[in-house]
C-alpha cells in the first residue's frame, strides 16, 4: 500500500529560513472502501504534499536506537519476562483501512485496535538468579504479536497475534517458552475490551468474535440523519469518531458484538458460554464463582462515545447464564459537568472467596450543584445475589476509587472534593463496620503524598493491595526539593503509624517492584545514563538481577540541571535545563521552552518540584529534547502553574502563563546559557494552546511550535481541561482564552503540526486548520504540517523524522543555527 506524505501549508517563510521549503507531489492513499465511512480531513488551503523529511544524522541516530525491554516479574516472583516492543508503528499499518465508530477505532477484518504496541521479542529467565540463562520464546512468523500477559501463577503466559483475518490467542509455558494456540478463538477488541477474567491459573473467560455473526449490515443511507432535543440540558464535551446515522449504528452493533468464551490455557481448548452481546467488560468474581459483565444496549447516541451508551450490568454463572441484572445504566446524557449518573454505577467484584459485588450510587442526584450531606454511597450484594444490597459507606464527596486489601476484610475507599481539588482515603471494613480516614491531601500534592497501595496478583488473577504482618504497604515517588526519591512504607492499620522500609538514594531513581514472601525486595534502579535494571535488596545488600545496556551512550555528554526560581508573585517555578553535547563554556545559545499548564488551588503545592536527576535520559521519537543534538538548549517541563479557586482560576489564565513565561526567560538569561533574544516557546495538546496564547499576548518569544492543540474555545463550549463552566456561563473567559480570536496579534512565526486522525476530545485537526487560515489571511508567518494517519500522538517513524526536521528547521529559520551563531557569554546582568 502506498503511503501518504504530509501535507504542508506555509503562509510565509520565517525570517532567516532556508531558501525554500521543499515540496514535491507524493502518492496518495486511495484504498478506503465506502463501507469504512472515513472522512478525509481537510488540509490547509495552499497545502502541497511533501516527501517525508529526515532530521540530522545525530537525531536520526537517536530515533533509530533500539527500545529498552519491559521487565515483567511473574506473579509468583520466580520468573522474569523481558518483552521488547516495537518502537514505532509502520506507516503502512496506520494506513490500513479501519472503522471509526462511537469513539472506537478498529480494523474490522480482525476486530483489533489499529495502533498496537507490537511485541518483537520475548525472553524468559529466572527472576532471582542474576546469571540465569535466558530462553527465547519462538514467535511464529507472520502477523503482529502483542499483549503479553502472565497467568496468575506465573507458570504460563498469554500472547495475542493479529493477522489479516483474526486476532488470535496463544499460550506459552514459562519453563521452556513453548507456544501453542488456543483453538477456535478470534478475540474481539473492537471496543478495546481486552479483559481477561481469570477463574483460576489455568482457566479464563475472554471476549471473542461470534461464529454466527452474519454478514456486514448494508443498510443504505437513503435520507437525512436527524437528532432532536426536548428542553433537557445535555452539556456534552466534543468527541471525535461519533456515530452519524443509522448505518453507523448497524455497523457498530455488528462489529462490537462479542461472545463470552471460556479457555483452558493448559490444553488450548475453548468453548462458548452464554449468548453474544455488546460486551465492554468481563471480570471474575471471587475465586471464579461467578462472572460480572457489562454490555451496551440501544439507544445509541450521536453525541457521546460508546463509554456513555446505556449499559446493562449482570452477574452470571460460570457457564454464562445470567443470575441477576444488577443495573441498567441509562445513556449518560443530560448529566451535569463533573456530575454522575443517578442509580448504580462503577461496579467492583470482590477478589476474595466471599464473591461479593460492590457498586456506587449518587445521593445528590448526580449533580454537584445540589446541596447534600453525602454525595455517594457504596453498596454490597452477596451471593447468591438474590437478596437486597446493603449500604457499606456514605461519602461526603464524590467517589473515585475502591481497592481491596489482600487480607480479605478491608478495602481502600477514595473520594474527591472537586471544588477544592482535595482527596481523602478511608480504610473500609468490608463487613459493614465504620470506616476510618487514613489520609487526605490535595490532588496535586507531591511532597507529602503518602503513596499508593503496593499491589500484587492473587492466584485468581485479581490485583490487591499488599499487606505485611497486617500492615499496609504504600509506595510513592518521594518527591522533594531535590527531586523524586521513591519509597516503600509500612502503614499500621491499628495506630496509623508509618515505618519506612526503603527509599531511593539521592542521584539515582530506584522504584520498589515486588516484596517477596521472605521480605526481600525487588526494585527497578536507573541512573542518568544507566537504563532501568532490576535489583534484589536484602539486609542492606543490593544484588543486580539484570544488566540492560544503554542504547544511546551519546547522551552521556548532554548536561541536565533542575533549576528553581520564583515568578513575580512568589509562586515557585522550575525547569529542567538541558545543554547540548558540544556547548562550550562561555556560550549563549538559542533555546526552546517546552511546557504544559497545570491548575492548582494552592500556590505552595504549585511550587513543588517533579522529576529526578537520577532518571535515565531517554527521548521519545517526537520529544523536543532530540533538538539538543542540533545544538539547541532545551528548557524542558517548564512549570506553568495556574493558581486559584477551581471555580474561576481560568479568569487569570493568560496573565498567569505570561508571568510564568517572563520568569522562565529571565531565569534562563540569568544562568548565562541562553540568549534571551532567541527563545522559542512550544508545547503539545494543552501545551500547544498555552504556546499560541503566549504568542498572541506577549513578545517574549521569537517563534512558537504548537502540536495537536485547540485554539478556539468556542468549539469546546461545555468545558475543557479543568474548566467546569460552559461557554454561556463564562463567555468572556472562553473568548479571552481563544488565541484564534487574537490571531491578528500573532506577529512572530508559528509552526503548527497536527495528526490528521487526532482522536483526542476537543483537539480536532480543524483547530489547526482554522488558525493557519486565519494567520494566512492576516498576513502572518506560519507553517502548517498535517501528518497522515496520525492520532493525537504520532507513532510512525516517518512522522517522528518529519516532526524533528520541522522543529529543527523552524528554529534555525527564526532563532538561528546555534552552532553557526553561538555567542560568548556576557557578564551577569548585562544586556543580551
Amino acid at each position: 500500500m502506498p503511503s501518504r506524505v504530509p501535507s504542508v501549508g506555509s503562509s510565509r517563510p520565517p525570517v532567516g529560513a532556508p531558501p525554500a521549503w521543499v515540496g514535491a507531489a507524493g502518492s496518495a492513499l486511495a484504498i478506503l472502501s465506502s463501507l469504512l465511512a472515513l472522512v478525509a480531513l481537510p488540509a490547509a488551503a495552499d497545502a502541497a504534499p511533501s516527501p517525508y523529511k529526515q532530521p540530522s544524522a545525530a537525531i536520526r541516530e537517536l530515533l533509530d536506537a533500539p527500545s529498552l525491554p519491559r521487565l515483567l516479574p511473574s506473579p509468583d516472583r520466580q520468573s522474569l519476562a523481558l518483552v521488547e516492543q516495537r518502537r514505532y508503528t509502520p506507516l503502512e499499518e496506520l494506513a490500513r483501512p479501519g472503522l471509526r465508530l462511537a469513539g472506537a477505532r478498529f480494523d474490522p477484518r480482525n476486530a483489533s485496535q489499529q495502533n498496537l504496541l507490537a511485541v518483537q521479542r520475548v525472553r524468559l529467565r529466572s527472576l532471582l538468579e542474576p546469571e540465569a540463562a535466558e530462553r527465547d520464546v519462538e514467535l511464529p512468523a507472520g502477523g503482529t504479536w502483542h499483549n503479553f500477559v502472565w497467568a496468575p501463577d506465573g507458570q504460563r503466559f498469554l500472547l495475542s497475534r493479529r493477522t489479516d483475518s483474526a486476532d488470535e490467542l496463544w499460550a506459552g509455558a514459562t519453563s521452556n517458552g513453548q507456544l501453542w494456540r488456543i483453538y477456535n478463538v478470534r478475540l474481539n477488541n473492537a471496543v478495546d475490551a481486552d479483559d481477561i477474567a481469570w477463574l483460576n491459573p489455568r482457566e479464563a473467560v475472554v471476549l471473542t468474535v461470534p461464529d454466527n455473526r452474519g454478514p456486514v449490515p448494508s443498510r443504505p443511507q437513503t435520507g437525512p440523519a436527524i437528532q432532536e432535543t426536548h428542553g433537557k440540558a445535555s452539556p456534552e464535551r466534543t468527541y471525535p469518531d461519533l456515530l452519524r446515522n443509522p448505518r453507523d449504528e448497524d455497523l457498530f452493533e455488528h462489529f462490537a458484538r462479542s461472545q463470552l468464551t471460556l479457555i483452558d490455557i493448559t490444553n488450548g481448548q475453548s468453548r462458548d458460554i452464554g449468548t453474544p452481546g455488546l460486551f465492554t467488560s468481563v471480570s471474575s468474581v471471587g475465586n471464579g464463582q461467578a462472572l460480572l459483565t457489562e454490555r451496551l444496549v440501544r439507544p445509541f447516541s450521536y453525541n457521546l462515545t460508546f463509554d456513555d451508551f446505556p449499559t446493562v450490568v449482570e452477574v452470571r454463572q460460570r457457564d454464562g447464564k445470567v443470575i441477576r441484572e444488577l443495573a441498567k445504566m441509562p445513556l449518560k446524557q443530560g448529566v451535569a459537568i463533573d456530575g454522575a449518573l443517578q442509580g448504580p454505577r462503577v461496579f467492583y467484584p470482590s477478589p476474595t472467596k466471599d464473591a461479593a459485588i460492590y457498586w456506587v450510587e449518587a445521593l445528590d442526584g448526580g449533580n454537584p450543584a445540589n446541596r447534600a450531606a453525602f454525595r455517594d454511597r457504596v453498596m454490597r450484594l452477596d451471593p447468591p445475589y438474590t437478596g437486597e444490597p446493603a449500604e457499606v459507606q456514605r461519602m461526603p464527596y464524590r467517589f473515585t476509587r475502591l481497592r481491596f486489601l489482600d487480607d480479605g476484610i478491608h478495602g481502600l475507599l477514595t473520594e474527591e472534593d472537586r471544588s477544592r481539588g482535595w482527596t481523602r482515603t478511608y480504610l473500609l471494613p468490608l463487613n459493614g463496620k465504620q470506616s476510618r480516614p487514613l489520609f487526605e491531601h490535595s490532588v496535586r500534592e507531591r511532597y507529602r503524598h503518602p503513596g499508593y497501595p503496593f499491589m500484587r496478583t492473587l492466584s485468581n488473577g485479581h490485583q490487591v493491595a499488599q499487606t505485611l504482618g497486617g500492615d499496609l504497604l504504600l509506595s510513592g515517588q518521594g518527591a522533594g526539593p531535590k527531586g523524586d526519591r521513591p519509597f516503600l512504607d509500612k502503614l499500621s492499620l491499628k495506630d496509623l503509624s508509618t515505618q519506612r522500609l526503603f527509599q531511593s538514594a539521592e542521584g539515582v531513581y530506584e522504584l520498589p517492584v515486588a516484596m517477596l514472601e521472605d521480605r526481600r525486595l525487588v526494585t527497578q534502579r536507573e541512573t542518568e545514563h544507566e537504563p532501568a535494571n532490576l535489583v534484589l535488596r536484602e539486609s542492606g545488600k543490593a544484588t543486580p538481577l539484570t544488566r540492560i545496556k544503554d542504547p544511546t551512550p551519546q547522551l552521556k555528554s548532554v548536561r541536565r540541571e533542575l533549576v528553581s526560581f520564583k515568578r513575580n508573585d512568589g509562586v515557585e517555578l522550575s525547569f529542567w535545563m538541558y545543554l547540548p553535547p558540544d556547548m562550550r563554556e562561555g556560550e549563549k545559545r538559542p533555546a526552546l521552552v517546552w511546557a504544559y499548564p497545570l491548575e492548582f488551588t494552592d500556590a505552595a503545592i504549585a511550587g513543588q518540584l517533579s522529576g529526578s536527576p537520577g532518571r535515565y535520559m531517554s527521548f521519545s521519537g517526537i520529544s523536543p529534547l532530540n533538538l539538543l543534538m542540533d545544538g539547541y538548549v532545551v528548557l524542558m517541563d517548564a512549570t506553568m502553574p495556574v493558581v486559584g479557586d477551581a471555580r474561576n482560576m481560568n479568569d487569570s489564565f493568560v496573565e498567569q502563563i505570561t508571568a510564568n513565561a517572563r520568569a522562565i526567560v529571565d531565569k534562563a538569561e540569568e544562568l548565562g546559557t541562553v540568549d534571551a533574544r532567541r527563545v522559542a516557546i512550544g508545547g503539545h495538546s494543552y501545551g500547544a494552546f498555552m504556546a499560541v496564547n503566549l504568542m498572541a499576548h506577549t513578545k517574549l518569544f521569537r517563534c512558537g511550535i504548537a502540536r495537536s492543540g485547540a485554539y478556539n474555545r468556542t468549539l469546546t463550549p461545555f468545558g475543557f481541561q479543568s474548566e467546569r463552566r460552559s461557554l454561556w456561563d463564562a463567555k468572556d473567559v472562553y473568548l479571552k482564552l481563544s488565541p484564534f480570536l487574537f490571531a491578528n496579534q500573532i506577529k512572530d512565526p508559528l509552526l503548527l503540526i497536527h495528526g490528521e486522525a487526532d482522536n483526542n476530545s476537543g483537539t480536532f485537526p480543524m483547530q489547526s486548520d482554522r488558525l493557519y487560515q486565519a494567520l494566512a489571511g492576516l498576513g502572518g508567518t506560519a507553517r502548517y504540517v498535517l501528518l497522515p494517519f496520525e492520532a493525537h500522538g504520532y507513532s510512525a517513524r516517518e512522522s517522528a523524522g518529519q516532526v524533528q526536521w520541522e522543529m529543527s528547521q523552524w528554529l534555525k529559520g527564526c532563532v538561528g543555527d546555534p552552532r553557526a551563531e553561538a555567542r560568548p557569554r556576557q557578564g551577569a546582568g548585562s544586556a543580551p
